[in-house]
Formats: structure tokens, sequence, C-alpha cells
């Protein structure tokens, strides 16, 4: 590699590390408690709580509603939910059908009763890091701003790899001279390290890519995928709650046009994830890979009339699939502990880059001087 060549790979890989070592730090420390979200989850949320009617038939999703619109009066659902392992319904609500997440309150049903289950009182720190580690609490620029970071993060990589090979071509692969001077044993570390994790970093890298454009994602996909199925609408308003058909009916339509797959959660009318006119009820498939990705059961939310099942396009699989892949959800435990040796040997080649910058720029200005 020629002189000029290596020095433009040199400062590209510099200023694209250093632009967004602080943002992929934070990202990086967020990222290890929540790659056991689930576990922890379980410990700091854990309760004895139980059906009232253990052995009682199971109310209603119409019942549910009728609840949830009594807890929270004056407000219309949003999304619905099903607990996995308990009889338990969640049913997010908020002032109108377009309130942002801010707006929304998420209020959980025993399905044997109709009684509210007892939330979780006080500060949520996995709900706390999530936020963070997500958008820092700026909501869409927020998301947009991380986004650019894992895009500077995939060049760095790029630069890192194309530096290595010219580096290394004296050296034997992985070699530490452990006993030259400090900076060189630094040096050495930050590269062994860096070539360890460069498939597994430029992977979490581009799904945190794909995550941060979860909401122009979404809005693509409403306004032209579905765009056929609003195309006779124009001009009608959203369907208040006493307007709309009965849910269960709905349900039971969506379920049986997709025999083979699980009811996951249902979109109200509005809302991001339906359209201004229609229950949009998901369900998944039932293999590990599937799991993931759900397809949509349109169904006219004033009629209770089926309008359509819709495969996800190719968008909105990728963005389904690169959230597990980001926090390594696909594997168990295994997986997930690989996800966190991996996620702690990226601190230390972001540390150390670090330090080996300073310690060149310290010495260039000592040079100077």
């Amino acid at each position: 590699m020629k002189q000029s060549t290596f020095r433009i790979w040199s400062s590209l890989h510099t200023w694209t590390s250093l632009i967004s070592t602080a943002f992929l730090l934070m990202l990086c420390i967020t990222g290890l408690p929540l790659i056991f979200h689930d576990e922890l989850d379980s410990v700091l949320h854990s309760d004895h709580w139980q059906p009232a009617n253990p052995d009682g038939a199971l109310l209603s999703l119409d019942d549910i509603l009728e609840q949830a619109a009594q807890h929270r009066s004056g407000e219309v659902p949003l999304y619905m939910s099903f607990d996995i392992d308990r009889p338990v319904i969640n049913v997010t609500s908020g002032p109108a059908p377009d309130s942002p997440g801010r707006d929304m309150t998420m209020a959980s049903f025993d399905r044997t009763s109709g009684e509210p289950v007892p939330g979780h009182d006080g500060f949520d720190i996995m709900e706390f890091l999530l936020q963070l580690h997500t958008d820092m609490f700026l909501g869409l620029p927020g998301m947009l701003f991380l986004g650019a970071m894992g895009l500077l993060l995939i060049i760095a990589i790029v630069s890192g790899v194309v530096l290595y090979a010219p580096f290394m071509r004296k050296l034997e692969f992985g070699a530490l001279r452990t006993q030259r001077a400090k900076r060189i044993k630094w040096l050495d570390y930050h590269n062994l390290l860096g070539i360890v994790t460069v498939a597994w970093l430029t992977v979490v890298g581009l799904t945190g890519v794909v995550n941060s454009l979860a909401d122009p994602i979404t809005t693509t996909w409403r306004t032209q995928a579905l765009a056929d199925l609003t195309a006779g609408y124009q001009g009608d308003t959203v369907p208040t709650p006493a307007e709309m058909a009965s849910l269960d009916d709905a349900v039971k339509q969506a379920v049986e046009a997709a025999p083979d797959m699980t009811l996951q959660f249902v979109a109200f009318p509005g809302g991001s994830w339906s359209t201004n006119y229609h229950y949009a009820i998901f369900l998944h498939g039932n293999t590990p890979l599937t799991s993931h990705i759900t397809t949509p059961v349109l169904i006219d939310a004033r009629t209770g009339e089926f309008a359509g099942k819709r495969e996800m396009p190719w968008y909105n699989k990728a963005l389904a699939l690169s959230g597990p892949l980001h926090f390594g959800d696909y594997g168990g435990l295994p997986l997930k502990i690989l996800w966190f040796v991996l996620d702690l040997f990226t601190i230390v080649v972001l540390v150390t880059g670090l330090y080996l910058w300073w310690v060149r720029r310290r010495s260039s200005n000592a040079g100077c001087a």
C-alpha cells in the first residue's frame, strides 16, 4: 500500500472512530445489561401474582376492552398484547389514536376476572437503559443520530481491516509485544481484539442502523404497502371505540385466515401500526426464526369485514429480524453470554483506541514544542 493511501485510510479510521466513540461506548455499556433483559426483568419484577379464577373461563377481548375503558376514562385503545405465560392482557391507551409514545399508558388485566393486574411501581432501570440505548430520550432525532453513529462505526471497521493487513505483514497473527513500550502493547491489544470482534461488531452495527430506522420503515409500510386498503376511505374519520365492531369477531377472522400462526398483538385504528380504518391483527410464526416475523390481518374496524392478509415487505422483515439479532435473542443463554463477552471486548477496543490517539497527539505536540 502506498504511503499516501495508507495515510488516507488511517485518517478515515481515526476520525470516524473519534467522532462516534463516546456514543458507541454509551451503547456498549447500556447494551451489557440489555443483553440479559429477560433474565433481569424476571429478577427485578418477580412477583407472586395469581389469577383470580385460575380454573375459570376467560373473559372475551371485548370485555377486557370495556374494563380498560373504565380504567382509563376518556382515552382510546391503541394496542392490545398478550402475556405468554399467564392469563393477562395488556391494553395500551392514549388521549388520541395518534398519541406519541410519551402520552401512552399501558394497563394489564386479569383475563379470568377483568381486574387490573398490579404494575411495577417506582423507577424501572431496564426501561431507562433501553430508552437511553434506543434514542437517548430524544425520540426520532435521537434514533437517527445513533443510526448515523452506527454508519461511522461501519466505516471505522472497514478502514481498520484495511489498515490491519499491512500492519501485520511482518508479525504473526495475534502477536502481542508485551515487552515493548506501553503504547506498542496496547496497540497490539487494540488490533487483536478489533480483528476478533470485527464480524460480530459489523452485525451489531448494521442491525443497530436498521433498528434506528424503525419509525420511517413503519411509516413507509403504512402509507405504501397498505395504500390500496385505504383507497376507498378518504375523508372518513378514525372510528371511536363506540363505532368499532367486535374485537373478538375480528380476531377470530384473523386466526382463521392464518391458521398456522399465533396471535401476537392488535393495533387499533389511527396508530402507526394500522390504518385509520382497520384493526391490524398481527400474528407470528411458530419456529425460532418465524416467531420474529409478523403477518398482519386487516379487518374493517366499523363493519368487522375481512379486508386482507398481507405479508410484511422485505424492509419490515429486516427490521423484525434485526432487533433480536442485535441483542443475541436467537440462541438462548449461551448466545447471550457470547454477546456479553464480545461487547466487553468492544469496550476495550474503544478505550484503547482513545488511549492510542491521545498518546500520539501528545507526542506530536511535544515534537512541535
